[in-house]
Formats: structure tokens, sequence, C-alpha cells
């Protein structure tokens, strides 16, 4: 049941955690408190998680659970879902998946039961946008969307530091999904221009699968790695679209003849059946 101070006006602050990073889960964390209770929470130093000590921001995390006047919620994005959103055929950029992770945040709280009026936004991209799209989508919420809002609000400062240990803690006990393998866990911050992040990612390649589950495939600083030393992979297309099935025909004598075909097929002059009988 919400508390009852949920059904006066609350402010909410979202931010975010490990959005740079080519290791682990990208985080974004909300907090919110009655609009009544914003002055006393400037009082209680939370702070941009980034300026704080891990124990500093550890303590204050305990502090914001414990809090009675308080709420807060996460939203853990995992890098292989991270990877494959913007891989896929018709690719989604990170910043369409942190809007989407924001509203869901938004959604999440008023179902709760919280009589959300302002909600404060660090922004991803043009921060005016970004507000227009929030109030469209919310127009009974006031949206201050900005740069840096996380050192501006103190209750974008509690959802900061909510996400940021929410994400140190998941790649503390992180567990490997890959088995027969020993894993370092010496992967250092995990930002792609660590030394030790990038020596770890070099000890880690593996030639056909590629890194560990913990690394986002999709990360400017793999995409070199595997080019230089992945075993390359022809597949043939499997599309339906008509565009698919010219290319398919063009490109079957060409594959036939052995341009593209193993060795085994090639010197036993094995062709590919084109026809039945």
């Amino acid at each position: 049941m919400a508390a009852a101070w949920c059904s006066t006006p609350c402010a909410m602050g979202i931010d975010e955690a490990g959005r740079g990073p080519v290791l682990g889960p990208m985080v974004y964390g909300c907090a919110y408190c009655a609009v009544a209770y914003k002055e006393e929470l400037a009082s209680l130093k939370f702070a941009d998680s980034k300026i704080l000590t891990e124990g500093k921001r550890e303590r204050l995390f305990e502090s914001l659970k414990e809090d009675p006047s308080m709420g807060w919620a996460v939203d853990v994005i995992d890098p292989r879902d991270l990877s494959a959103q913007m891989l896929r055929r018709v690719k989604r950029s990170l910043n369409d998946i942190s809007y989407d992770s924001a509203i869901g945040l938004i959604k999440l709280v008023l179902s709760r039961g919280v009589l959300l009026s302002e909600v404060y936004v660090d922004t991803v991209g043009d921060a005016e946008k970004y507000q227009a799209r929030l109030s469209e989508l919310f127009p009974h919420i006031k949206f201050t969307v900005a740069k840096k809002a996380d050192s501006l609000f103190p209750i974008v400062s509690a959802a900061s530091i909510a996400a940021k240990v929410t994400r140190d803690q998941a790649l503390k006990s992180w567990v490997m999904d890959e088995a027969g393998c020993t894993i370092s866990r010496n992967f250092g911050s995990g930002y792609p221009g660590d030394p030790d992040t990038k020596a770890w990612l070099e000890q880690h390649m593996d030639d056909v699968f590629g890194f560990p589950s913990l690394v986002r495939f999709s990360w400017a600083t793999c995409k070199p790695l595997i080019a230089e030393g992945g075993v390359h992979v022809y597949w043939e297309a499997d599309e339906d679209d008509d565009t698919a099935l010219v290319k398919k025909s063009r490109s079957a004598q060409t594959e036939s003849s052995g341009a593209l075909r193993h060795s085994f097929f090639r010197s036993r002059q094995l062709q590919q059946v084109t026809t039945r009988l």
C-alpha cells in the first residue's frame, strides 16, 4: 500500500549510470518524494554520484532506502539486451533505449499510486525535444529536462545514487554465463579508454563466439577486435523480400562455381542443386 504522502503532489528525479562503458548493464534510476519534502531533501546532502566516493554513495543509498518519506526504483538493462537492440536489422539508438527506460520508470511510479506533479530528468540528446516528448505522453506532469540535472536538483542526485550503486553492485556480483573457460574479473572500470578494460577485452575475445556476455558487442571498441581477430562466417541471405531473392539468384552461380565454397565441395566438384526432378 502506498504511503499517505504519495497521494499528495510529488516530485520525481530520473538519472542513469553506465551509459558509456563497454562492460555491464546500463541502469536507469529514479527517486521520488512529496513536493513538500523537497526542502528537507536538500539538507540530506545527496549529490551527483560521480563526485562521491563509493563508500559515501553506498551510505546515501542505504539512507534513501530507509527513508519513509521517499521512494525509488531502478531499471537494469542487460548488456546483451543493449547489443541486441542496437545491432538488430531495424537498429535502435542508445537514446531511444534511454527514453523508453525513463518512460517505463514514470509509468511504474504512477502505477504505485504516486501523484506525480513534477519530474526532473537528466537529459540525453536535445533537452527541449526530450521534454516535449515527455510532456506529450504525460500532459498532467510538469517536466524539467536539463543537462547536469544530477548536480542541479537533489531529487535527481538521489536517483543518480540509486542508479550508480545498483550498477556497481551488479558488476561486483556478475555471474559469467560462459562455461568451460576462466574469465578474469580484473576488467577495470569498464570504460573504453581504460587500459585495463582494453587489455581484458583483448584477452577474453573468442575467435568464434566473440566476447563474454558482460560485454556490449555493439560498442565501437569491440568492432575492430572482432574484425581483426574473429573468424569470418558467411551467412546465406534468409530475407523474404524480392530484393533478397534477386540477390540470391544472381549470386547462386558464383557460389556454386567455387568462389565461396568450402574446399571439400570444390575438390569433389560438387555443385548446388537448383532444380528438383
